[in-house]
């Protein structure tokens, strides 16, 4: 690209970067000219006409911003270039003023390389966990980072928490991986009256594993970002499969599992729990959006439900008449704090669906069967009774803007139509095929 095209000036006329000289000022940085700037495979080096030292590298697979300095005095110092972090992890004007800060630092006769040095090598894992937690994780939502606090605290620090962040390598983390599957982390809950609410059992296994894997190839690439690592120790390591969203519900087990709500309910079994599950079941929502449901976000006579908050944001979700018959029944005996499922001591809502689905799946003879294969069977059943992709995704309410641009144009009767239909499917699978 004609750098006058991005610069909107007629000297200094370049075509590619690898004609521009690495002391070649040309304009103060912004986001845009940074984004517009190319690599045609050789590196080069852009310098702000604002804060001298400071610049972009521009390569074939990332753009870093960076300080150069001389330390010693005059122009006999010397010549010193530390790396501030990537573009996209910080924005010009906020690398800008981690290099004045640093220039500033020199001038009073210091060497920040010397002294990031310094710090990379005594950093150690838990230490690095720490800062990205405190600095890494803006765009995450609560539950997310809520996830990924427990798998640091639970897998990540107890296994490499003490080790230096330079002496970790990719050995380093295939033996994390295998301790992992191999239970080396997994605890036992406590016995019941000794465990807090936020205490619960630490599994291990091969589906943990992963998924821990990946959290910590997250924040090595922050490390990378920042400047504290030169690589990712994780790229290249080889991960176990994650099988985890393969089960699928039969019409044989919605049926029995439909016996096992209805022995459960006999037995009296928690009424809340019971019916979160029903729930679950009956429109292929996520756990945490049926517990967390507000009395606010239900439509019983437009029959949807307007979540204001989810894992993927705001989302409306369709429901049919045994959804709604089961809210229905509900209303007004739940009025506390506005939620539709409230705790039963202290405030809050409920959480105690998984200890009675435990209870439910086994008397089903289901064991290996999750709340969240819910979801997915619900989503199969949709498919088989013939309804399109993009209305199984409105009615599961993803939010992918490439799903969602399928069926935006969608009108709610239709979607309404398709929700009633699965639901009443899994509903009649339930009663054993009666209707």
């Amino acid at each position: 690209m004609d750098i006058r095209v991005l610069l909107g000036r007629d000297d200094h006329v370049m075509t590619s970067g690898a004609q521009m000289r690495d002391d070649q000022r040309v304009a103060r940085l912004t986001k845009s000219l940074v984004d517009a700037f190319q690599s045609d495979g050789e590196r080069y080096t852009v310098w702000d006409v604002d804060q001298k030292g400071f610049g972009v590298r521009i390569g074939p697979n990332a753009k870093t911003y960076l300080v150069r300095y001389r330390v010693g005095g005059g122009r006999t110092g010397t010549l010193k270039q530390l790396t501030i972090g990537r573009h996209g992890t910080l924005t010009p004007d906020e690398a800008r003023k981690i290099a004045k800060a640093k220039l500033a630092e020199v001038a009073a006769g210091g060497d920040p390389q010397s002294a990031r040095e310094k710090k990379r090598q005594e950093m150690t894992v838990a230490e690095l966990c720490d800062d990205y937690l405190l600095r890494g994780i803006a765009t995450k939502k609560a539950s997310t980072l809520a996830i990924d606090k427990g798998r640091i605290e639970r897998h990540i620090k107890p296994l490499l928490g003490r080790i230096k962040v330079n002496a970790v390598t990719r050995s380093t983390i295939e033996a994390f991986r295998d301790d992992i599957a191999d239970g080396k982390t997994a605890v036992a809950p406590k016995p019941k009256g000794e465990r807090k609410r936020t205490d619960g059992p630490v599994a291990g296994g091969k589906g943990t594993s992963t998924r821990t894997v990946g959290l910590l190839g997250g924040i090595f690439s922050y490390a990378v970002a920042r400047g504290i690592m030169d690589t990712n120790p994780v790229r290249g390591v080889t991960r176990f499969a994650d099988n985890s969203s393969t089960r699928f519900l039969s019409v044989e087990e919605y049926g029995r599992l439909g016996e096992a709500l209805n022995t459960c309910t006999s037995d009296g079994y928690n009424e809340q729990a019971l019916a979160i599950i029903r729930l679950l079941v009956l429109t292929g929502a996520r756990k945490g959006e049926i517990e967390k449901l507000r009395w606010s976000e239900v439509d019983l006579s437009a029959g949807w439900l307007r979540l204001g908050d989810s894992k993927t944001g705001a989302k409306a979700v369709p429901v049919g008449s045994a959804v709604i018959d089961i809210l229905s029944a509900r209303k007004g005996s739940s009025a506390r704090e506005g939620w539709v499922f409230p705790a039963e001591t202290g405030e809050g809502y409920f959480v105690g669906t998984p200890r009675i689905w435990n209870i439910v799946r086994k008397r089903a003879g289901l064991p290996d069967v999750r709340l969240h294969d819910a979801r997915h069977s619900h989503a199969s059943l949709a498919a088989a009774d013939g309804q399109s992709l993009q209305v199984i995704g409105a009615i599961l309410g993803h939010k992918d803007v490439k799903t969602t641009s399928r069926y935006a144009h969608l009108a709610d009767s239709p979607l309404r139509r398709a929700a009633d239909r699965v639901s009443e499917l899994a509903d009649a699978a339930m009663r054993g095929g009666k209707g």
